[in-house]
Formats: C-alpha cells, sequence, structure tokens
C-alpha cells in the first residue's frame, strides 16, 4: 500500500478493511499490527480464525465497527485440504499424529455421499482446539495448557460440501457455511472450529477412518 493510498483512507470516520491472514498469526496479531502500523484510533475484526488457517480477515475501525454483527452473520466461504487415515487431537497440523487407519477400501462414491450427508442443519460441538471463547479465553489456549473445557454443540447450516480433488489419501474441497440458526455472532466466532470438526467426523464415523485438515483457507 503506497503513501498516497494511505492518504485516501479515512480510518476515524471508518473503513473495511479485506487482508489475507497469514499462516500461524492469531486473528489478534493481525489486528495489532494494523493498529500499531495505521494508528486507527478505534478497530476490530469481524469473527475469529485459527493460527493455521489462512485467508480473509475482516477489519474495521471507527464507526464501521458497528458493523462487525452485520459481516460476521453473514456466509462464509473455505477451501482446504484434509488427509485421511490419520487423526490429530487438534484436527489439523497444530498436534502431532496420534493415531492411524487404514483408507485404501474407501470408493469416490462412499466419500461424495459422506461429504453430502453434512449439507443442511446439523448440530457441532466446536473442539478443544479451536477459536471460540470459553469463560473469557479461546479454547485453543487452554488446550495448549493442558486444561480441559466443557464447550457446547451449536446449530450451523452447511450450505454446500463440495469435494474438488479426490487424490487419496488427501481431499480437496470446498464449504459455505451459513448464519447460524439460533446466534449468527457465534457462529461467525466458530466456522473454522465447525468445520474441522465436521471433517472429522465425517472420517470416523461415516467413512470409518481418520482423518485431519492440512490446510483450511477462508475466501469469503
Amino acid at each position: 500500500m503506497s503513501k498516497k493510498a494511505l492518504a485516501d483512507f479515512d480510518f476515524e470516520t471508518g473503513e473495511v478493511l479485506l487482508l489475507d491472514k497469514p499462516l500461524t498469526w492469531t486473528s489478534f496479531d493481525v489486528v495489532r499490527k494494523v493498529k500499531n502500523t495505521l494508528r486507527p484510533r478505534k478497530i476490530g475484526h469481524a469473527g475469529t480464525l485459527d493460527p493455521l488457517a489462512t485467508g480473509l480477515l475482516i477489519l474495521c475501525t471507527g464507526k464501521k465497527t458497528k458493523e462487525i454483527d452485520q459481516i460476521q452473520a453473514q456466509e462464509k466461504e473455505y477451501e482446504g485440504t484434509f488427509r485421511l487415515g490419520q487423526t490429530t487431537p487438534s484436527f489439523d497440523l497444530e498436534t502431532p499424529v496420534d493415531a492411524e487407519q487404514p483408507y485404501a477400501h474407501l470408493s469416490e462414491a462412499e466419500i461424495r455421499a459422506a461429504a453430502a450427508a453434512f449439507v443442511g442443519k446439523i448440530e457441532q460441538t466446536p473442539p478443544i482446539f479451536s477459536a471460540v471463547k470459553v469463560d473469557g479465553k479461546r479454547a485453543y489456549e487452554l488446550a495448549r495448557q493442558g486444561q480441559e473445557a466443557e464447550i457446547k454443540a451449536k446449530t450451523v447450516e452447511i450450505k454446500v460440501f463440495e469435494i474438488t480433488r479426490l487424490a487419496l489419501p488427501e481431499i480437496d474441497f470446498r464449504i459455505f457455511i451459513a448464519k447460524s440458526t439460533y446466534d449468527s455472532v457465534v457462529t461467525g466466532k466458530l466456522n473454522t472450529a465447525t468445520f474441522k470438526l465436521a471433517t472429522n467426523q465425517w472420517n470416523l464415523n461415516t467413512a470409518g477412518n481418520g482423518g485431519y485438515v492440512q490446510i483450511l483457507a477462508k475466501d469469503g
């Protein structure tokens, strides 16, 4: 971003910034970086992404922070890759593989049918390694400290669950998640965790083997 472009922004009146969150950065890391660089008096993000997720992170400054709830209530789109045959406690690459299962027996038809079964309204309980808040703290922070936390299930609506590439043990996917049936703001914060759990349930319960998310990117 050039200095001339920066002069066109009015951060106090309010701006909506669309940023590509880097891998391993927390959403707060991005907010802090922008705040220290651009010096807006008021800034916030419209939905938390897990540290190992990349892609769209929306920041609002000034009076635009009043629109955060409205932005969080919109549909979300993700693309990514997960690996069959292995599981991790975090359902992604944050923790090491803790179990292995065979996957060669799975047919393409079985895998696509399992994905289709997740379309619609379903109950999801985010895993402990997720960005959902528990007593004011992120669940993944408690998990890293070895603490346990009770996380309640939420109703979510998955509008599209598409397999875009099938090259076992890897599967590429695209998913659209609607706002929560009961609380759109909560779903906005849980969307990444919800999908990680959905893929794990699919692999363990429907396909009969384990899996974890290798890559997760938010596109919209």
